[in-house]
């Protein structure tokens, strides 16, 4: 199993934790928006989903549930394009009904995402992006403990602006520093809204709480990204905002972090 291990991941040159102190800050859409972003940059893009009891993953890049097929270095990642530059693997390409609750106890939960780290066959990618449930619970560990013979880069925390988002944040700081993950910075989501008619930023919940915790906790702050009906409208849809708007406010705060988080890994 480890020399497994090392071949799956043996030309990913890094490998970045996505993670939330809580549900419903719309970490998945920055992980999907952040790999777009990365791509549209000439990179090659990994995302693993170890949600493993909600994959939204391959519902927000449009790639259905495809049969995931096995090759002599193991399982072959979904690729959304021909050019093979944005590869996924999630539960929901292994589920046959995609209404089915995934019901597992912790044991079971930990050997599904050794099997994802250790089996599947990424290639040669620049960056993997390990969208991860919320909270700090075993599937966290699992990946670290199954990624220990793997640089792990750091961890991009997502926040909302409101103060119990923030405070959810902060036990995920403690995480990190517990288990010894760099924290590579905080993306306060949902800040502000964007009108679709006249583009003026409102700020619906409350604005600033991710930069404050950043300069209270000594972390990067990457940036926000406010409430835009079009992104939204994108990911039900599947489609790519970053290549539909990029005239928008939006994809320039998500191309600043995204250039941002490259500029860190890359002097890191």
């Amino acid at each position: 199993m480890e020399q497994n291990n090392e071949g799956s991941l043996a030309q990913v040159r890094h490998v970045v934790l996505v993670l939330s102190g809580k549900g419903g800050v719309g970490k998945s859409t920055i992980t999907t928006e952040l790999a777009l972003a990365l791509r549209h940059a000439g990179k090659k893009v990994g995302i693993l989903d170890v949600d493993l009891c909600g994959p939204s993953i391959p519902r927000m890049l449009s790639v259905g549930r495809p049969d995931v097929h096995q090759c002599d270095s193991g399982w072959v990642p979904v690729y959304t394009d021909a050019q093979k530059s944005l590869a996924l693997m999630s539960i929901g390409f292994l589920l046959e009904d995609p209404d089915e609750a995934v019901v597992w106890r912790g044991p079971k939960k930990t050997a599904m995402i050794g099997q994802f780290v250790s089996d599947v066959a990424w290639g040669e990618l620049d960056v993997l992006l390990v969208d991860t449930p919320p909270g700090t619970s075993d599937e966290h560990l699992a990946v670290l403990e199954n990624l220990k013979k793997h640089k792990v880069d750091g961890a991009i925390l997502v926040t909302t602006p409101q103060a119990v988002s923030t405070g959810d944040v902060r036990r995920e700081i403690t995480f990190c520093k517990k288990t010894g993950v760099r924290i590579l910075g905080i993306v306060e989501n949902m800040s502000g809204f964007v009108c679709p008619h006249c583009s003026e930023c409102s700020n619906i919940f409350s604005k600033g709480g991710g930069e404050e915790l950043a300069k209270l906790t000594g972390s990067v702050f990457l940036g926000s990204v406010p409430l835009d009906p079009l992104l939204s409208t994108s990911i039900e849809e599947g489609k790519d905002f970053i290549q539909s708007f990029p005239d928008s406010a939006t994809f320039s705060a998500i191309s600043s972090i995204s250039q941002t988080l490259l500029d860190s890994l890359q002097t890191a």
